[in-house]
């Protein structure tokens, strides 16, 4: 009988399914809680941070003349929406500053905003408590990331992998909180992966966190279609045709599974304290080292040198960007900010900064090689003023795994990208909620105070 069919047949999709349909809240580990409970809480500061921003405005624009019936909440605006339409908008807010998560360990994922922006919508669906939430975002990374180690070329092919992986680990993290068997999750990733879609291209504009919310809206669909029974191949990742095979040039449908049993992918997931391109941040914690070490003063400024992993200017080449977006895709601006600002946060990459001329002078003195025997969370710098020239080198980037952010540091971004948005009290009350939120009984206490 085809594989596609036979109920019991093994393959390596299912074999994944299985383990994450049984997995339990309490086999996660301590470090998958603390990391569960530290993405929700940063995700949902980068969801409120980009509510107000003028691309999340036309696109609400758009889904409340198409949307159905109210029955999901879009966070920071006052506003419900139809079950897959809020979390497009979610999804893409959480991702449109370009300020969320990043997993690094061998598929750079923006996880969160696809797998939360969905599960929250599920959750107001049908109650769903804290811990049933984690661990669902917990089983959603494993999907995407390991679908990720077995096309190992997909990146290199031009997919935006917030696209592409994220529908896949948010249709797994949906089916998860909808308590789907082994077969239905199987299912669900193959409904997910089918729909999965995002290119690099689109890098700098509007559409590059569209991805994020389509991933999201996406998982909702494969979740509910496969709580029906609505069915697809059982091998959508190893098959002859399947995901590993035609997003990758080279297929690794073996590493699916690789190490199930060593640890869960979400304790070595990433925070941004900087609103730009992860690969970006190395080199700005080495220029604003130097600024802030040796009181550099701009104007006296003649050359700016880094040296970079090559993956840096294969995807953050725009040299004279005139949009905010653009912008977080320039090794030139954002050497330039962290000089002039001894910053990288929202404001730096506005429309305002991107064609601001003391920003231009400088990313014109900007010069950046490439060294393949660097880390891509590792840069050097060294920056020229007269006769002097000063240098730092970063070995690993702030917020990476191997450099992480505090929780005190994640709870402070939050509260700065959430409290303009929903006011001080309010945020102070969903932050104290998320630290304690595997206690928590029902998801849409939390899901009320981010409204």
């Amino acid at each position: 009988m085809d594989q596609n069919l036979n109920p019991d047949a093994v393959t390596l999709t299912k074999t994944l399914c299985g383990r994450l349909a049984a997995a339990q809240f309490g086999d996660l580990t301590p470090a998958a809680v603390r990391e569960a409970r530290r993405g929700v809480l940063d995700w949902i500061g980068c969801a409120l941070a980009g509510s107000g921003h003028p691309t999340i405005a036309k696109l609400l624009d758009v889904l409340q003349e198409t949307s159905g019936r109210p029955q999901a909440t879009v966070l920071g605006r006052k506003l419900r929406l139809g079950l897959r339409d809020a979390p497009l908008a979610n999804g893409q807010m959480g991702h449109v500053l370009d300020f969320d998560d990043t997993h690094m360990g061998g598929v750079v994922l923006h996880a969160s905003s696809p797998v939360l922006a969905a599960l929250f919508a599920l959750a107001e669906r049908s109650p769903a408590s804290g811990a049933d939430l984690m661990l669902a975002y917990a089983v959603g990374f494993e999907a995407g990331v390991r679908t990720g180690w077995a096309a190992p070329g997909h990146h290199k092919g031009g997919w935006h992998l917030t696209g592409t992986l994220g529908s896949i680990a948010a249709g797994v993290a949906g089916g998860k909180l909808l308590k789907l068997d082994r077969q239905r999750l199987t299912y669900a990733m193959g409904i997910a992966a089918t729909q999965a879609a995002g290119m690099q291209q689109n890098r700098g504009t509007m559409c590059k966190s569209f991805h994020a919310g389509k991933a999201a809206a996406n998982g909702v669909l494969a979740a509910l279609l496969a709580e029906r029974g609505f069915d697809s191949t059982q091998e959508i990742v190893e098959g002859r045709k399947g995901f590993s095979r035609i997003f990758s040039d080279v297929a690794a449908p073996e590493q699916l599974n690789a190490d199930l049993d060593g640890g869960w992918l979400i304790e070595t997931n990433g925070h941004k304290p900087y609103a730009c391109g992860v690969v970006l941040h190395p080199l700005i914690d080495a220029v604003i080292a130097i600024r802030n070490r040796d009181r550099i003063d701009p104007a006296t400024v003649s050359e700016i040198s880094l040296r970079v992993h090559p993956f840096v200017l294969s995807i953050t080449d725009v040299v004279n960007p005139t949009t905010g977006l653009q912008s977080k895709f320039s090794t030139l601006h954002s050497a330039a900010v962290a000089l002039t600002d001894g910053a990288a946060g929202i404001a730096q990459y506005s429309d305002a900064k991107a064609t601001d001329p003391l920003v231009a002078a400088l990313r014109a003195k900007v010069k950046a090689v490439a060294d393949d025997n660097l880390r891509k969370d590792e840069a050097y710098a060294a920056i020229v003023t007269g006769e002097a020239r000063h240098e730092a080198h970063i070995a690993h980037a702030s917020g990476t795994a191997d450099n992480p952010m505090s929780d005190a540091a994640i709870e402070a971004k939050f509260l700065a990208n959430a409290t303009p948005a929903i006011g001080a009290e309010r945020a102070r009350r969903a932050c104290d909620l998320v630290w304690s939120l595997e206690k928590q009984a029902d998801m849409r206490e939390l899901i009320a105070l981010v409204a």
